[in-house]
């Protein structure tokens, strides 16, 4: 008999456009297997998750930048076409954010935990966020909050060059604009020119310091806050590679138990009565203290790394909690892997005695892995073609093209979230 109601199916929201977003996959695929009947919510041109042979049904995604109300109205439509209520899962911030102001709205039709109030925009919130760790005591960087440009300027002084710059809800950037939601800012002339751009950015500008690098300095905690607040169905990961190098998304990721990370993690959302699934970024200082850097209300990409001998992952927690159903208990499996092939392909030809999980391929559904790679390949070749067209060009045109780009950008990204960072490319 399985453990899972499969009576009550899941429905996937992402809001996001990127057709490379291995955590919808991966949520796909968990509760697939475990029978649950499932629906994506999401962008399906091209995208290699359309190709699974988990998914009933892809649905059209309301647009970017969509009102709540639409949203709503586009939820309701879908309920309308399955049996039952449904466990709603959001797989990006803007859709956490829009689930958790609408959560009275569809209670009827989703299954959805109970928060205390606007919970997952507090947290997602990068500013909010420097104020609740201040409030329970967890370690975060140095933040400054500038209220005019000239104060951007001084504030980049005061913490000392290089500093993070991060516009505080990211999920609000307009796409065609050329910002970033986390950049570093080398001179105070570029904290300036950034801050003369918030309007447009829809959010306010922060500036914090900088944690430079390093090896193993960089971890991630996954988890499932259920009913009672106990954290279930996740654990303590290290990036061991990142794409880009030494700044981008978790390309390669290891189970760590960190009794420390753990603690932490368990501190804030017990704290904060947060319910739900979560990811939580780190970086680890200098003097071995961990730094809460984001917290992402809804599940990381590479959440699939936290499976344990009970086969309990944050989605398949999430589901058994809201239908009622008992969690198992399992043990975590410390040093298994998890590598995103097309960002690590060597990685995958290395042996790990404790197991790996692959973003993409999978033996019994292998149909979204070759979509995946011939998408890929068209990506690169695209981006490819764009260079040398660039330096075939004029000089002059390419100090202009230069010029443009350090206008949009800053030079050299910092930490963001997975999802951040996959869309920003």
């Amino acid at each position: 008999m399985s453990l899972f109601d499969t009576r009550v199916p899941a429905v996937l929201l992402r809001i996001d456009r990127n057709p490379f977003h291995h955590g919808t996959l991966g949520a796909v695929r968990s509760l697939g297997r475990a029978g649950v009947e499932v629906h994506v919510v999401a962008d399906s041109t091209g995208s290699p998750v359309s190709r699974s042979r988990f998914v009933r049904r892809i649905h059209p995604p309301p647009p970017p930048g969509a009102p709540a109300a639409d949203i709503a109205v586009a939820l309701r439509r879908i309920a309308a076409r399955i049996a039952g209520p449904a466990v709603l899962i959001p797989m990006d911030d803007a859709s956490a954010v829009a689930v958790d102001r609408l959560r009275a709205e569809l209670a009827p039709s989703y299954l959805l935990p109970s928060m205390p109030g606007p919970l997952a925009e507090r947290v997602a919130d990068k500013a909010e966020l420097a104020a609740l760790c201040t409030a329970v005591d967890v370690p975060h960087p140095l933040t400054l909050i500038p209220d005019s440009a000239a104060d951007a300027a001084g504030a980049a002084w005061r913490l000392g060059l290089p500093v993070v710059a991060k516009w505080s809800r990211p999920w609000l950037l307009p796409a065609d604009s050329g910002l970033r939601s986390t950049v570093v800012v080398r001179s105070p002339q570029e904290a300036r020119e950034l801050f003369l751009r918030t309007e447009e950015a829809g959010s306010r500008l922060l500036l914090q310091a900088c944690l430079p690098p390093s090896v193993d300095c960089d971890w991630f905690f996954h988890g499932y806050a259920d009913r009672s607040g106990a954290v279930r169905g996740g654990g303590v990961g290290v990036k061991l590679r990142a794409w880009p190098r030494g700044a981008g998304l978790t390309a390669v990721g290891r189970w760590a138990p960190d009794p420390t990370v753990q603690a932490l993690a368990e501190r804030i959302t017990g704290e904060l009565g947060y319910r739900g699934i979560f990811d939580l970024d780190f970086r680890r200082d200098a003097e071995g203290r961990h730094h809460l850097l984001d917290f992402n209300p809804r599940p990381g990409a590479q959440f699939r790394l936290f499976t344990d001998t009970a086969d309990l992952d944050v989605v398949r927690a999430l589901h058994l909690d809201l239908t009622h159903r008992p969690l198992p208990e399992g043990v975590p499996r410390a040093g298994r892997e998890f590598v995103v092939e097309n960002y690590a392909p060597l990685t995958v030809l290395r042996p790990v005695s404790a197991g790996r999980e692959r973003a993409w391929g999978a033996r019994d559904d292998r149909a979204p892995g070759w979509a995946m790679w011939g998408l890929w390949g068209r990506h690169v070749s695209r981006r490819l073609l764009e260079r040398l067209r660039g330096l075939r060009a004029p000089a002059g045109e390419r100090a202009r093209v230069r010029l443009v780009r350090q206008a949009t950008a800053s030079p050299v990204t910092t930490e963001l979230t997975d999802d951040e960072k996959a869309s920003s490319r």
